[in-house]
């Protein structure tokens, strides 16, 4: 029986990777600050099997047990900050809540289990702005405290795999999204707020920007991808999108005829929650993934929006 560490396994990503992994017969064991509110999550039915453990990645003693314990085959490195707004508030925090969890995963990896393949999950945010599709070689200018972060994670994890022959891959993520994503984020406020607003709930939507334009893809698509990443006989960095770019007001409007009302209707746009900074363009070429994986998503834009909108209709009521 293969078995799989995920840390961060409480969070979105984490949750659908360990569903995946229990499927395909792992032993699959997850980190996470509080094991009890990780029990307490919405889809806590995702965890079953796997096997909680409580670190929060700060010490190098901890995570050198961890590993030594557990014995990986498979290391999926999910767990840190994931807010790019957020990151503005508290820089030195965002570089060391990513780096630093980083720098103990790999030095464990080394010690412990060398032998092990690990995947640390990027972010598209380390790219600079372009105004066309991204892939593997697009230039590294992070714009926000979070993808300097991530750049210096990926930096980390190609130097350790060429100093130390280690397996050890990035994979440069766009936007993914799910019934999971936290409620903070853009795409779960616009399904939440057309489920509310159609059951008189709510009266309006407030956002900023909507103009730009998002490669949106399914978290459970980007799991798999994960996994695939690490079937390979050789490490390899990759882009892991959809290709297909759209913007927020496409979100809302589908979000909104999805519980047959008119998205413009409802929302309004307030130049205070405009962010300085963001990229009017973010869309992954996913030609590396496509061809050297045979990875492609199942789940479309159109699908995606009505998944989490039916989510906010359903169970999603539930939710505080």
């Amino acid at each position: 029986m293969p078995v799989a560490l995920i840390t961060g396994v409480s969070g979105q990503d984490g949750s659908y990777l360990a569903e995946l992994l229990i499927e395909k017969g792992y032993r699959v064991a997850g980190t996470t600050r509080d094991g009890a509110a990780a029990r307490r999550i919405p889809y806590a039915a995702a965890l079953d099997g796997v096997e909680l453990l409580e670190n929060a990645l700060d010490s190098r003693a901890s995570v050198g047990e961890l590993l030594a314990r557990i014995q990986p085959d498979e290391i999926y490195h999910l767990s840190g900050p994931s807010r790019v707004g957020a990151s503005w508030q508290d820089p030195a925090g965002t570089l060391l809540g990513v780096v630093m969890p980083t720098i103990l995963v790999l030095k464990a990896m080394l010690a412990e289990t060398p032998w092990a393949k690990c995947f640390v999950a990027g972010s598209c945010d380390m790219f600079a702005a372009e105004d066309h599709a991204q892939d593997e070689s697009a230039p590294r200018i992070p714009a926000s405290p979070y993808g300097r972060a991530k750049l210096e994670a990926e930096t980390l994890v190609r130097g350790y795999r060429e100093q130390h022959s280690l397996y050890l891959v990035t994979g440069i993520l766009f936007n993914h999204e799910s019934p999971r994503r936290d409620k903070t984020f853009v795409s779960r406020k616009i399904a939440r707020a057309a489920a509310r607003i159609v059951r008189g709930e709510e009266r309006t939507l407030t956002l900023g920007t909507v103009d730009v334009r998002r490669d949106w893809g399914f978290a459970g698509d980007y799991a798999r991808a994960m996994w695939m990443m690490l079937q390979q006989p050789e490490p390899m960095d990759l882009v892991i999108g959809t290709g297909r770019a759209h913007s927020i007001a496409d979100f809302y409007e589908l979000a909104f005829q999805r519980v047959g009302l008119k998205g413009s209707d409802y929302v309004t746009v307030d130049p205070a929650l405009f962010r300085a900074g963001d990229a009017p363009l973010r869309l992954a070429n996913p030609t590396r993934a496509r061809t050297r994986l045979g990875w492609t998503p199942e789940v479309d834009f159109e699908r995606l929006v009505a998944m989490m909108v039916d989510y906010e209709m359903g169970d999603g009521r539930r939710e505080k």
